[in-house]
């Protein structure tokens, strides 16, 4: 499990080394770390380190001495440093001591690079780039190294509410802060640097691939297919039955349980899918451990009546699709549910529940519906956010885009359900199914070998969700 932690938190832990260590000590810890990732950086793009050029951009406090200090660690090393400062009055003194007494050089513009650092706002700062400084980045080429986070991105939600600095890489201390998960693409790869904090409880957690191998449902010797879940899927209908044949796919991928298919396009899903038992009807569906209700499944009076029995009962269910809308006129519903209730809403679906976007806090909006409802929430996304009701809280970097494609969050549900199903608790399965959806994405766009990528549709996306499923299981062998 990978742990990130809210600025206030890092703030917290750092307030006992700084009483304990003399005056500047951990500033130039992480600056030498910082130092480290920049040279290495370098000697991959360039190779080497002598004589390359890196040109620090920097802002005032505690960002920009590490930036300041890193300078001059590099220039030991024989890099030549030059130091632009966005606001001569206000720069950290002992870092800019240490850079000129080591060689380096302030320049009042940005010159051409081998690298940049990006040390102009800290974990601290709140909104975009102010103009001077968003002036300078705008016309930056070289690749950029970002002390902590990307300047003009929120450490805390992501967000980027106007000009920010995109970096190659990003060097964050002491610990991972959520920005590292929720905004990737700002960040580039994250590298982090042990600066010795005692840290608490982390405020969101990720699976790693290796922790969802241990964990997924695998029949032991005991196991029978009702001892495995059985999972009702309501999806679909014989005029469009795409929804019901993505839904009941993934569930019959996921799992080694059983399938319990209700609904109109029934003849259609056994055509493809022999092993699922069909019903026509609620009352003819037989048992199951947990349902899956609203991909495809139209938003009418009949289809609501029968969200709202499936609600009704004592069941896990996953909510997902048109369920979700009719949910958004129906709150009450799920208000005291004993069961775990899993909602699966991209961002306008979130907003129909709710009445407002999830962004730019997407993270406190999740937790919000969560805690508001008494349910557990799935915010669909390239980060995928889950909370629970007490806000414990997940999140899922996708690695890419690959999922974006119609009839992707149909799958998701299918996976869903069938790990509901097994009796995995719902934020679990959420976190798990959210990571395994992505891999299998992801290797049907780039295929077997890896080298050459795809748009893909969801159709591929089902059909690799055994292969995702055989790679994080090998993980822990």
């Amino acid at each position: 499990m990978r742990g990130y932690y809210t600025p206030e938190q890092i703030r917290n832990a750092e307030a006992p080394l700084l009483d304990s260590l003399p005056n500047g000590v951990l500033m130039r810890r992480a600056a030498y770390g910082l130092a480290a990732v920049v040279a290495g950086e370098l000697t991959v793009r360039t190779g080497g380190v002598v004589g390359r050029r890196v040109t620090i951009l920097v802002g005032t406090g505690d960002n920009g001495g590490d930036g300041l200090w890193a300078g001059a660690f590099l220039r030991r090393r024989g890099v030549s440093v030059s130091a632009l400062l966005l606001d001569p009055t206000r720069v950290h003194p002992e870092g800019l001591a240490a850079l000129r007494s080591s060689g380096g050089r302030v320049v009042s513009r940005c010159g051409p690079a081998d690298l940049v650092v990006d040390a102009i706002v800290g974990i601290s700062g709140k909104g975009p780039l102010r103009p001077d400084a968003a002036a300078v980045v705008e016309q930056i080429t070289a690749p950029i190294v970002a002390v902590d986070v990307p300047s003009g991105v929120d450490a805390e939600t992501g967000a980027a509410p106007g000009p920010a600095v995109t970096a190659a890489v990003t060097v964050t201390f002491g610990a991972r802060k959520p920005v590292h998960a929720l905004a990737v693409p700002r960040c580039g790869r994250i590298e982090l640097v042990d600066i010795g904090l005692e840290l608490p409880a982390p405020a969101m957690t990720s699976f790693e691939p290796v922790d969802v191998g241990r964990i997924w449902p695998i029949p032991a010797a005991t196991d029978d297919k009702y001892s495995q879940g059985v999972v009702g899927v309501l999806a679909g209908s014989d005029t469009f039955p795409g929804a019901a044949l993505l839904c009941v796919g993934a569930a019959v991928a996921a799992t080694s349980g059983m399938v319990r298919y209700v609904g109109t396009a029934g003849a259609e899903v056994v055509s493809h899918y022999p092993e699922v038992v069909s019903a026509p009807n609620l009352d003819a569906a037989g048992k199951v451990q947990a349902w899956v209700v609203g991909p495809g499944f139209g938003t009418d009076e009949e289809s609501a009546e029968i969200v709202r029995r499936v609600l009704d009962t004592d069941l896990p269910v996953v909510v997902d699709a048109d369920a979700l809308t009719v949910l958004a006129r129906n709150e009450r519903w799920v208000a005291g549910r004993a069961a775990p209730t899993l909602l699966t809403p991209h961002a306008g679906e979130f907003a129909r529940l709710t009445g407002s976007d999830p962004a730019p806090d997407r993270v406190g909006s999740v937790r919000d519906l969560a805690a508001r409802w008494g349910v557990t929430v799935l915010l669909k996304g390239r980060a995928t956010i889950v909370a629970d009701a007490d806000g414990t809280t997940f999140v899922s970097d996708a690695g890419g885009s690959a999922a974006s494609t119609a009839g992707s969050g149909d799958v998701l549900s299918g996976i869903l359900g069938a790990l509901l199903a097994s009796g995995m608790a719902p934020s679990t399965a959420a976190a798990c199914g959210a990571k395994v959806h992505a891999l299998a994405a992801a290797r049907a766009a780039h295929g077997s070998d890896g080298e050459f990528a795809a748009p893909i549709s969801a159709s591929p996306l089902c059909e690799s969700i055994r292969d995702a499923i055989r790679t994080v299981r090998s993980l822990t062998m």
